[in-house]
C-alpha cells in the first residue's frame, strides 16, 4: 500500500460494502489507515476497523445494542472533529450514495467549507444479487433495475414513491430497509397491479458466511418478514422474474467446507482479527467478532526512547509479538531514525508472524525458536546469553518467563513496555444472548489475559462453547478457570489453531 499524507480537517465518506470486510475498496482501506477519527454506522462490519487501529473509533449506533444517533448529532460530531483539524472517516454500510443520507452530510460540509471526499462502496442490492446467484439484469427478463426504499422519512405526509409506476416497472425492483414495513409496500404494489405471484428472493446478511436466501412470492412477503418474524434485518428483497433463476454461485460450496455451519467467536484485538477471521470464513465458518484485549501505545515513551538512544550498548533485542515490533519500529521512525540504528544488535522473535513483522521493516531476525514458547526461545540463546545485555520488548501485561530464564543463563535483562494491553469493557450484548442459547460453537482464545476477560464477561456461558487455545500457557489459564480446552494449536500460530479446530470436529 502506498504511503499517504494526512489531510488535516478533511472528511472522507467511505462505503464499507455489504458486510464481508474483504469487500472494502483499496481506497477505503488507505483512508482508514490515516484517519484520526472514524465515525461508523452499526451496519458496518467491525472487522473493517482493523484498518484504522490508530484512530479514535466512534459508533453512531447499532440497533438493539446502543442508542442510534440522530442525523443532526452525527453531522455536528463530524463537523466538530474536522474543525479541530482532524482527518475524519465517516464509514457507512454499502455505498454512501445509496440510502445513506450522504446528501445531508455533504450539504453540511459544503456550507462549513470543509473539504471532503466520497469513496464508493459495493451497495447491498448489487451484492445481494451476485451472492445469491441472481443477475438483477437479464437480456430476456429485465433490462432495468429500480432501487427502492421500504422505509421513507416518517415525517412525510404521504409517500413520495409512485407505486403505480413501480408496479408496472419493466424490470427488477430491489427493496432496501423493508422488513418492518413489508405489509405496506407489498399492499401498494399488489393494489397497483403487481401480481401476488411475482417471484421474490429475500437475502439476509448478504456476503457473510451465514447469508440466507429465501425464495417466495410477492404475496408471501408480509407473512415471512412481519407476521411470523422469521427473518430479521439486514435484508434485501429482489422482486421480478430474475428471482426465479437458479444459479450456483461459489458461495454455496461453503456447505462443503470443514467448518461449515460452525459459529466461531474471534476474540483477538481489532488490529489482528482479520488474520484469523478471514481463513475461518474461507473454511465455511460464521465468524463473530468481540475483542477481549485492546492494544494501544504506552502511557509514556520514556523507556522506549531511552532504549532507542542507547541501542549500541545492547547485544540482543527480543520481540515477544507483532505488536511489539510495530510499536517499537514506528517509534524509531518517529524519532527520526531508521533500521540502520539497529546495526550490530541481534534480533530474536518468539514466532514466525513476529518474524514477518520484522521483515515488513526490512529486518531479518537472527533467531526464531522451533517451538514458539518462552522456554524454547531462551534455550535457542542458551549459554550465548551469558554476560550479554538483553532487552525484551513486550506488552504492559504478561508473564516474565523469558526474562527469568535468560537471567538463569547469566544474561543482564531489561524488560521494556512498547504497548499497552488492556481489557475491553464494552461488550456486544447480543453475543451474551447467543452464548446463553448455545448458538456459538467455538471461541478462540489467544492469551491468558483474553481468557480471564472472557470469563469475567461470559461467566459460565463459556461452558456452552468449545474452546480453542493458542498455546499450552493459555490452556493452563483456561483450565484454572474451570473450563476444558477442546483444541490447542500445534504449532502455536493462527494456522495451527484452525487446524486443531478442524481435527477436533472430525
Amino acid at each position: 500500500m502506498r504511503t499517504m499524507r494526512i489531510m488535516k480537517g478533511c472528511v472522507y465518506l467511505i462505503g464499507a460494502g455489504p458486510g464481508d470486510p474483504a469487500l472494502l475498496t483499496l481506497r477505503g482501506a488507505e483512508l482508514l489507515s490515516i484517519a484520526e477519527v472514524v465515525l461508523y454506522d452499526g451496519l458496518c462490519n467491525p472487522e473493517i476497523l482493523a484498518h484504522a487501529p490508530q484512530a479514535e473509533q466512534i459508533c453512531v449506533g447499532k440497533h438493539g445494542q446502543s442508542r442510534i444517533w440522530r442525523q443532526t448529532e452525527i453531522i455536528d460530531e463530524m463537523l466538530a472533529q474536522a474543525r479541530s483539524g482532524k482527518a475524519v472517516a465517516r464509514l457507512k454500510g454499502g455505498d454512501p450514495a445509496v440510502f445513506a443520507r450522504t446528501a445531508e452530510e455533504i450539504t453540511a460540509l459544503s456550507d462549513a467549507k470543509i473539504p471532503f471526499e466520497i469513496v464508493p462502496g459495493i451497495t447491498a442490492a448489487l451484492a445481494a444479487g451476485s451472492y445469491a446467484g441472481i443477475p438483477v439484469t437479464h437480456r430476456g427478463l429485465a433490462s432495468a433495475v429500480a432501487l427502492v426504499t421500504g422505509h421513507e422519512e416518517p415525517d412525510k405526509c404521504e409517500s413520495a414513491l409512485d407505486w403505480a409506476s413501480l408496479a408496472k416497472f419493466p424490470g427488477t425492483l430491489v427493496i432496501y430497509m423493508g422488513v418492518t414495513t413489508a405489509k405496506t409496500w407489498t399492499d401498494h404494489l399488489i393494489s397497483q397491479g403487481k401480481p401476488p405471484s411475482t417471484p421474490v428472493a429475500i437475502i439476509r446478511r448478504c456476503s457473510l458466511s451465514d447469508q440466507q436466501t429465501i425464495r417466495c412470492s410477492l404475496g408471501e412477503i408480509p407473512d415471512l418478514l412481519q407476521e411470523r418474524g422469521k427473518i430479521r434485518p439486514p435484508v434485501i428483497v429482489i422482486i421480478g422474474e430474475v428471482a426465479n433463476l437458479q444459479m450456483e454461485p461459489f458461495q454455496r460450496t461453503r456447505s462443503e467446507q470443514p467448518l461449515s455451519g460452525q459459529c466461531v467467536l474471534v476474540t483477538r484485538p481489532t488490529q489482528q482479527a482479520n488474520s484469523l477471521a478471514t481463513p475461518l470464513r474461507d473454511l465455511g465458518a460464521n465468524v463473530l467478532f468481540q475483542p477481549m484485549i485492546k492494544i494501544s501505545p504506552p502511557d509514556q515513551w520514556s523507556e522506549v526512547d531511552e532504549l532507542i538512544d542507547n541501542l549500541s550498548s545492547w547485544d540482543y533485542l527480543i520481540f515477544c509479538s507483532q505488536n511489539g515490533v510495530r510499536y517499537f519500529m514506528n517509534r524509531v521512525h518517529e524519532r527520526g531514525f531508521d533500521s540502520r540504528c539497529l546495526f550490530g544488535v541481534k534480533l530474536g522473535v518468539v514466532g514466525t508472524k513476529t518474524g514477518q513483522a520484522l521483515r515488513d521493516f526490512h529486518l531479518e531476525p537472527d533467531f526464531i525458536p522451533d517451538v514458539f514458547t518462552a522456554e524454547a526461545l531462551s534455550m535457542t540463546l542458551g549459554d550465548s546469553a551469558q554476560g550479554k545485555r538483553v532487552a525484551i520488548l513486550r506488552a504492559s501485561r504478561g508473564k516474565d518467563e523469558i526474562a527469568n530464564l535468560l537471567q538463569q543463563f547469566g544474561a543482564q535483562v531489561k524488560q521494556v513496555v512498547t504497548y499497552q494491553h488492556e481489557d475491553v469493557e464494552e461488550i456486544d450484548t447480543s453475543l451474551l444472548a447467543l452464548a446463553e442459547a448455545a448458538k456459538i460453537d467455538w471461541v478462540t482464545v489467544m492469551s491468558g489475559e483474553s481468557a480471564r476477560n472472557l470469563y469475567r464477561t461470559f461467566g459460565d456461558r463459556l461452558s456452552k462453547m468449545k474452546i480453542a487455545s493458542i498455546s499450552p500457557l493459555t490452556s493452563r489459564v483456561i483450565e484454572e478457570l474451570g473450563f476444558n480446552v477442546v483444541a490447542e494449536a500445534t504449532p502455536h500460530t493462527t494456522s495451527g489453531l484452525i487446524d486443531s479446530m478442524i481435527k477436533a470436529r472430525k
